[in-house]
């Protein structure tokens, strides 16, 4: 394995850094991707690169990590609403729910409905084609054009 990491951690740091624009998190998800490889080194099939089949845990990770980040986010502006303690506290996080759910009216409806269904409904891009009877590189794709959207 460490041979593999000395092979491979420049690429994945650079591929997950592009994404994220983070370092501290590309590194943290680099040392991750590796742990679920060593975990999953049995599944690796030989049918694409070595690189690229660690390049997709990452960014499987990556999106995992994002997905968290919203919906805790989305959590505490719920939860700060719901206290009512700090006026000025509510009030900013009435503004920034109230920013985001206007960011997400303006999407498409298709991207709207798999930003919901994979971020608030914890849906696989998988059961997001099938329920939209579309495929699942299509529900991926979308997803991310919606985060590019949004960002």
């Amino acid at each position: 394995m460490d041979e593999l990491y000395r092979q491979y951690s420049q690429i994945l740091f650079h591929f997950l850094y592009t994404r994220c624009q983070d370092r501290e998190l590309a590194e943290d998800l680099m040392q991750e991707t590796f742990l679920k490889a060593l975990e999953s080194l049995d599944s690796y099939d030989g049918s694409c690169k070595l690189s690229t089949w660690l390049c997709q845990i990452g960014k499987h990770l990556l999106y995992q990590h994002w997905s968290k980040t919203n919906r805790t986010r989305l959590e505490e502006l719920d939860e700060t609403l719901e206290s009512g303690h700090d006026t000025q506290q509510h009030a900013m996080a009435k503004v920034e729910l109230a920013d985001v759910w206007e960011r997400l009216q303006n999407l498409s409806p298709d991207m709207r409905r798999v930003v919901e269904l994979r971020v608030l409904g914890d849906l696989s891009f998988r059961e997001i084609g099938n329920l939209l009877g579309k495929s699942e590189n299509w529900a991926r794709v979308t997803f991310y054009r919606a985060k590019l959207t949004l960002t």
